[in-house]
Protein backbone atom coordinates (compact mmCIF):
# COMPACT_ATOMS: atom_id res chain seq x y z
CA UNK A 1 0.00 0.00 0.00
CA UNK A 2 1.53 3.33 -1.08
CA UNK A 3 0.95 6.67 0.59
CA UNK A 4 2.10 10.06 -0.56
CA UNK A 5 2.15 13.44 1.12
CA UNK A 6 -0.56 15.62 -0.41
CA UNK A 7 0.24 18.97 -2.01
CA UNK A 8 -1.34 21.04 0.75
CA UNK A 9 0.76 19.35 3.42
CA UNK A 10 3.87 20.17 1.42
CA UNK A 11 2.70 23.78 1.09
CA UNK A 12 2.23 24.05 4.88
CA UNK A 13 5.70 22.62 5.47
CA UNK A 14 6.98 25.07 2.88
CA UNK A 15 5.34 27.95 4.75
CA UNK A 16 7.16 26.94 7.94
CA UNK A 17 10.50 26.65 6.12
CA UNK A 18 9.94 29.99 4.35
CA UNK A 19 9.03 31.69 7.62
CA UNK A 20 12.16 30.23 9.23
CA UNK A 21 14.55 31.58 6.59
CA UNK A 22 12.59 34.62 5.34
CA UNK A 23 10.13 35.82 7.99
CA UNK A 24 8.02 38.94 7.43
CA UNK A 25 8.95 41.75 9.80
CA UNK A 26 8.10 45.35 10.63
CA UNK A 27 5.41 47.08 8.57
CA UNK A 28 5.12 44.10 6.24
CA UNK A 29 4.26 41.88 9.20
CA UNK A 30 1.55 44.37 10.23
CA UNK A 31 0.08 44.25 6.73
CA UNK A 32 0.08 40.45 6.77
CA UNK A 33 -1.64 40.47 10.17
CA UNK A 34 -4.37 42.82 8.93
CA UNK A 35 -4.91 40.82 5.75
CA UNK A 36 -5.11 37.65 7.85
CA UNK A 37 -7.77 39.16 10.13
CA UNK A 38 -9.93 40.16 7.15
CA UNK A 39 -9.37 36.78 5.46
CA UNK A 40 -10.48 34.89 8.59
CA UNK A 41 -13.65 36.98 8.89
CA UNK A 42 -14.46 36.29 5.23
CA UNK A 43 -13.77 32.59 5.77
CA UNK A 44 -16.44 32.34 8.46
CA UNK A 45 -18.77 34.56 6.43
CA UNK A 46 -18.56 32.08 3.55
CA UNK A 47 -19.03 29.11 5.88
CA UNK A 48 -22.15 30.75 7.30
CA UNK A 49 -23.54 31.30 3.81
CA UNK A 50 -22.71 27.77 2.66
CA UNK A 51 -24.16 25.90 5.64
CA UNK A 52 -27.86 25.12 5.25
CA UNK A 53 -30.37 25.34 8.08
CA UNK A 54 -31.00 21.63 7.66
CA UNK A 55 -27.33 20.84 8.28
CA UNK A 56 -27.41 22.84 11.49
CA UNK A 57 -30.55 21.27 12.97
CA UNK A 58 -30.69 17.89 11.23
CA UNK A 59 -29.81 14.60 12.84
CA UNK A 60 -31.96 15.04 15.94
CA UNK A 61 -33.56 11.63 15.36
CA UNK A 62 -30.17 9.94 15.90
CA UNK A 63 -29.51 11.83 19.11
CA UNK A 64 -27.57 9.06 20.89
CA UNK A 65 -24.91 9.00 18.18
CA UNK A 66 -24.55 12.79 18.17
CA UNK A 67 -24.33 12.95 21.95
CA UNK A 68 -21.55 10.37 21.85
CA UNK A 69 -19.55 12.29 19.23
CA UNK A 70 -20.08 15.59 21.05
CA UNK A 71 -18.98 14.04 24.36
CA UNK A 72 -15.80 12.65 22.79
CA UNK A 73 -15.00 15.99 21.16
CA UNK A 74 -15.86 18.49 23.87
CA UNK A 75 -15.78 16.50 27.14
CA UNK A 76 -13.41 13.53 27.07
CA UNK A 77 -10.77 15.07 24.79
CA UNK A 78 -10.37 18.25 26.93
CA UNK A 79 -10.17 16.11 30.06
CA UNK A 80 -7.49 13.92 28.44
CA UNK A 81 -5.16 16.84 27.63
CA UNK A 82 -5.67 18.68 30.94
CA UNK A 83 -3.10 16.75 33.04
CA UNK A 84 -0.42 16.64 30.31
CA UNK A 85 -0.26 20.30 29.37
CA UNK A 86 2.79 22.44 30.07
CA UNK A 87 1.01 24.36 32.82
CA UNK A 88 0.42 21.21 34.87
CA UNK A 89 2.74 20.18 37.69
CA UNK A 90 2.99 16.61 36.35
CA UNK A 91 3.99 17.68 32.81
CA UNK A 92 7.65 17.25 31.81
CA UNK A 93 9.75 20.12 33.13
CA UNK A 94 11.26 20.73 29.68
CA UNK A 95 7.86 21.13 28.00
CA UNK A 96 7.47 24.83 27.09
CA UNK A 97 4.38 26.49 28.54
CA UNK A 98 3.16 27.65 25.11
CA UNK A 99 3.39 24.10 23.75
CA UNK A 100 1.30 22.94 26.71
CA UNK A 101 -1.22 25.67 25.93
CA UNK A 102 -1.28 24.32 22.38
CA UNK A 103 -2.34 20.88 23.65
CA UNK A 104 -5.09 22.50 25.71
CA UNK A 105 -6.23 24.27 22.55
CA UNK A 106 -6.09 21.02 20.56
CA UNK A 107 -8.31 19.38 23.15
CA UNK A 108 -11.16 21.90 22.85
CA UNK A 109 -11.26 22.17 19.05
CA UNK A 110 -14.29 20.91 17.07
CA UNK A 111 -14.22 17.90 14.80
CA UNK A 112 -12.83 18.18 11.28
CA UNK A 113 -15.69 18.50 8.77
CA UNK A 114 -14.27 17.56 5.39
CA UNK A 115 -11.95 14.74 6.46
CA UNK A 116 -14.48 13.25 8.90
CA UNK A 117 -17.12 13.07 6.19
CA UNK A 118 -14.67 11.99 3.47
CA UNK A 119 -13.27 9.10 5.52
CA UNK A 120 -16.75 8.03 6.67
CA UNK A 121 -17.82 7.96 3.02
CA UNK A 122 -14.66 6.08 2.03
CA UNK A 123 -15.44 3.53 4.73
CA UNK A 124 -19.10 3.20 3.56
CA UNK A 125 -20.18 4.41 7.01
CA UNK A 126 -23.18 6.50 8.07
CA UNK A 127 -22.47 9.59 5.96
CA UNK A 128 -25.64 11.59 6.87
CA UNK A 129 -24.80 11.20 10.55
CA UNK A 130 -21.20 12.27 9.91
CA UNK A 131 -22.38 15.36 8.03
CA UNK A 132 -24.77 16.40 10.81
CA UNK A 133 -22.32 15.75 13.64
CA UNK A 134 -19.29 17.35 12.01
CA UNK A 135 -21.25 20.42 10.90
CA UNK A 136 -22.89 20.81 14.32
CA UNK A 137 -19.51 20.34 16.02
CA UNK A 138 -18.05 23.25 14.07
CA UNK A 139 -21.05 25.52 14.58
CA UNK A 140 -21.10 24.88 18.33
CA UNK A 141 -17.31 24.86 18.40
CA UNK A 142 -17.16 28.55 17.58
CA UNK A 143 -18.90 29.15 20.90
CA UNK A 144 -17.63 26.20 22.96
CA UNK A 145 -13.94 26.29 22.04
CA UNK A 146 -13.16 29.74 23.53
CA UNK A 147 -15.15 29.04 26.71
CA UNK A 148 -13.62 25.59 27.22
CA UNK A 149 -10.13 26.96 26.59
CA UNK A 150 -10.66 29.72 29.14
CA UNK A 151 -11.94 27.13 31.62
CA UNK A 152 -8.97 24.78 31.12
CA UNK A 153 -6.40 27.58 31.26
CA UNK A 154 -8.01 28.82 34.47
CA UNK A 155 -8.00 25.29 35.90
CA UNK A 156 -4.32 24.89 34.98
CA UNK A 157 -3.36 28.17 36.59
CA UNK A 158 -2.44 30.01 33.38
CA UNK A 159 -2.91 33.74 33.61
CA UNK A 160 -1.63 35.12 30.29
CA UNK A 161 -5.02 35.05 28.62
CA UNK A 162 -7.60 37.88 28.45
CA UNK A 163 -11.18 36.65 28.73
CA UNK A 164 -12.77 39.93 27.64
CA UNK A 165 -10.52 40.41 24.61
CA UNK A 166 -10.91 36.79 23.51
CA UNK A 167 -14.70 36.90 23.68
CA UNK A 168 -14.83 40.27 21.90
CA UNK A 169 -12.61 39.02 19.08
CA UNK A 170 -14.59 35.80 18.73
CA UNK A 171 -17.88 37.70 18.42
CA UNK A 172 -16.59 40.31 15.98
CA UNK A 173 -14.32 38.16 13.81
CA UNK A 174 -16.07 34.77 13.87
CA UNK A 175 -19.67 34.72 15.10
CA UNK A 176 -20.83 37.98 13.51
CA UNK A 177 -19.44 37.17 10.02
CA UNK A 178 -20.88 33.65 10.29
CA UNK A 179 -24.33 34.99 11.26
CA UNK A 180 -24.31 37.62 8.49
CA UNK A 181 -23.23 35.01 5.95
CA UNK A 182 -25.99 32.64 7.02
CA UNK A 183 -28.56 35.45 6.78
CA UNK A 184 -27.42 36.04 3.19
CA UNK A 185 -27.53 32.33 2.30
CA UNK A 186 -30.67 32.72 0.07
CA UNK A 187 -28.60 34.93 -2.24
CA UNK A 188 -25.16 33.37 -1.86
CA UNK A 189 -25.88 29.69 -1.14
CA UNK A 190 -26.37 28.71 -4.77
CA UNK A 191 -23.15 30.36 -5.92
CA UNK A 192 -21.13 28.78 -3.10
CA UNK A 193 -22.70 25.40 -3.79
CA UNK A 194 -21.67 25.59 -7.44
CA UNK A 195 -18.14 26.68 -6.54
CA UNK A 196 -17.19 24.34 -3.69
CA UNK A 197 -13.73 23.81 -5.15
CA UNK A 198 -13.11 27.55 -5.20
CA UNK A 199 -14.18 27.85 -1.56
CA UNK A 200 -11.93 24.92 -0.62
CA UNK A 201 -8.98 26.68 -2.27
CA UNK A 202 -9.80 29.85 -0.37
CA UNK A 203 -9.84 27.91 2.93
CA UNK A 204 -6.39 26.53 2.15
CA UNK A 205 -5.04 29.94 1.14
CA UNK A 206 -6.21 31.43 4.45
CA UNK A 207 -4.62 28.59 6.41
CA UNK A 208 -1.33 28.98 4.49
CA UNK A 209 -1.34 32.74 5.15
CA UNK A 210 -1.98 32.19 8.86
CA UNK A 211 0.80 29.60 9.15
CA UNK A 212 3.35 31.74 7.33
CA UNK A 213 2.47 34.94 9.19
CA UNK A 214 2.27 33.21 12.57
CA UNK A 215 5.52 31.32 12.22
CA UNK A 216 7.25 34.47 10.97
CA UNK A 217 6.21 36.22 14.17
CA UNK A 218 7.28 33.23 16.28
CA UNK A 219 10.64 32.88 14.53
CA UNK A 220 11.35 36.56 15.17
CA UNK A 221 10.45 35.93 18.84
CA UNK A 222 12.95 33.05 19.10
CA UNK A 223 10.75 30.02 18.38
CA UNK A 224 13.53 27.62 17.38
CA UNK A 225 15.82 28.81 20.15
CA UNK A 226 13.13 28.24 22.79
CA UNK A 227 11.67 24.97 21.46
CA UNK A 228 13.85 21.94 22.35
CA UNK A 229 14.08 19.11 19.82
CA UNK A 230 12.80 16.66 22.44
CA UNK A 231 9.69 18.83 22.86
CA UNK A 232 8.92 18.39 19.15
CA UNK A 233 9.40 14.62 19.43
CA UNK A 234 7.21 14.58 22.52
CA UNK A 235 4.48 16.54 20.68
CA UNK A 236 4.45 14.06 17.78
CA UNK A 237 4.38 11.01 20.08
CA UNK A 238 1.64 12.55 22.20
CA UNK A 239 -0.46 13.31 19.12
CA UNK A 240 -0.18 9.68 18.01
CA UNK A 241 -1.17 8.55 21.50
CA UNK A 242 -4.19 10.86 21.70
CA UNK A 243 -5.47 9.78 18.28
CA UNK A 244 -5.09 6.08 19.16
CA UNK A 245 -6.78 6.60 22.53
CA UNK A 246 -9.86 8.27 21.08
CA UNK A 247 -10.23 5.87 18.17
CA UNK A 248 -10.19 2.97 20.62
CA UNK A 249 -12.52 4.77 23.03
CA UNK A 250 -14.97 5.51 20.21
CA UNK A 251 -15.03 1.86 19.14
CA UNK A 252 -15.60 0.65 22.70
CA UNK A 253 -18.45 3.10 23.31
CA UNK A 254 -20.14 2.28 20.00
CA UNK A 255 -20.04 -1.45 20.69
CA UNK A 256 -21.14 -0.94 24.29
CA UNK A 257 -24.30 0.85 23.13
CA UNK A 258 -25.01 -1.50 20.23
CA UNK A 259 -24.57 0.78 17.22
CA UNK A 260 -24.12 -0.59 13.72
CA UNK A 261 -20.75 -0.91 11.99
CA UNK A 262 -21.73 2.01 9.74
CA UNK A 263 -22.42 4.15 12.81
CA UNK A 264 -19.13 3.03 14.32
CA UNK A 265 -17.22 4.39 11.34
CA UNK A 266 -18.95 7.78 11.72
CA UNK A 267 -18.24 7.95 15.46
CA UNK A 268 -14.60 6.89 15.12
CA UNK A 269 -13.81 9.46 12.44
CA UNK A 270 -15.92 12.36 13.79
CA UNK A 271 -15.09 11.74 17.45
CA UNK A 272 -11.31 11.44 17.08
CA UNK A 273 -10.56 14.17 14.55
CA UNK A 274 -9.74 17.81 15.24
CA UNK A 275 -10.25 20.62 12.74
CA UNK A 276 -7.20 22.38 11.32
CA UNK A 277 -9.47 24.48 9.08
CA UNK A 278 -11.33 25.89 12.11
CA UNK A 279 -8.44 25.62 14.57
CA UNK A 280 -5.93 27.89 12.83
CA UNK A 281 -8.37 30.74 12.06
CA UNK A 282 -9.68 30.66 15.63
CA UNK A 283 -6.13 30.56 16.97
CA UNK A 284 -5.38 33.63 14.85
CA UNK A 285 -8.16 35.41 16.76
CA UNK A 286 -7.56 33.96 20.24
CA UNK A 287 -3.77 34.27 20.29
CA UNK A 288 -3.26 37.28 18.02
CA UNK A 289 0.18 38.78 18.61
CA UNK A 290 1.23 36.04 21.03
CA UNK A 291 5.01 35.51 20.67
CA UNK A 292 4.58 31.77 21.19
CA UNK A 293 1.94 31.31 18.47
CA UNK A 294 4.07 28.83 16.54
CA UNK A 295 4.34 26.56 19.58
CA UNK A 296 0.62 26.92 20.33
CA UNK A 297 -0.46 25.71 16.87
CA UNK A 298 2.23 23.01 16.59
CA UNK A 299 0.06 20.29 18.25
CA UNK A 300 -2.92 20.83 15.92
CA UNK A 301 -0.64 20.83 12.86
CA UNK A 302 1.04 17.58 13.97
CA UNK A 303 -2.27 15.99 14.95
CA UNK A 304 -3.87 16.93 11.62
CA UNK A 305 -1.19 15.25 9.52
CA UNK A 306 -1.25 12.12 11.69
CA UNK A 307 -5.04 11.83 11.56
CA UNK A 308 -4.97 12.16 7.76
CA UNK A 309 -2.52 9.26 7.37
CA UNK A 310 -4.08 6.98 10.00
CA UNK A 311 -7.60 7.82 8.80
CA UNK A 312 -6.80 6.74 5.25
CA UNK A 313 -5.59 3.33 6.47
CA UNK A 314 -8.50 2.82 8.86
CA UNK A 315 -11.15 3.89 6.33
CA UNK A 316 -10.04 1.17 3.92
CA UNK A 317 -10.25 -1.44 6.69
CA UNK A 318 -13.76 -0.32 7.66
CA UNK A 319 -14.81 -0.42 4.01
CA UNK A 320 -13.69 -4.05 3.71
CA UNK A 321 -15.57 -4.99 6.92
CA UNK A 322 -18.77 -3.16 5.95
CA UNK A 323 -18.72 -4.62 2.43
CA UNK A 324 -18.22 -8.10 3.87
CA UNK A 325 -21.06 -7.54 6.34
CA UNK A 326 -23.38 -6.34 3.57
CA UNK A 327 -22.48 -9.36 1.42
CA UNK A 328 -23.18 -11.69 4.33
CA UNK A 329 -26.62 -10.09 4.89
CA UNK A 330 -27.48 -10.47 1.20
CA UNK A 331 -26.37 -14.10 1.21
CA UNK A 332 -28.55 -14.84 4.23
CA UNK A 333 -31.49 -12.97 2.73
CA UNK A 334 -31.77 -10.47 5.60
Amino acid sequence: MKFRIDTFTLLLLGAIVLASVLPVTGNTADVFASVGTIAVALLFFFHGAALSREQIIAGATHWRLHIMITALTFVFFPLAVLPINGLSEIAPSWMPEDLGLGFLYLGVLPSAVSSSIAYTAMARGNVPAAICSAAASNVFGMMLTPFLLLLLVSTSGGGNFSVAEALQDIVLQLLLPFAVGHALRPWLGGFLGRNENLMARYDKCVIWLIVYSAFSHSVESGLWQNLPAKAIVFAVVLCFGLLALFMVMARLLVRRFGFSLEDEAAVVFCGSKKSLASGLPMAKVLFSGHPGFGMIVLPIMCYNQIQVIVGAILAQRYRAKIDASAAAREASGT
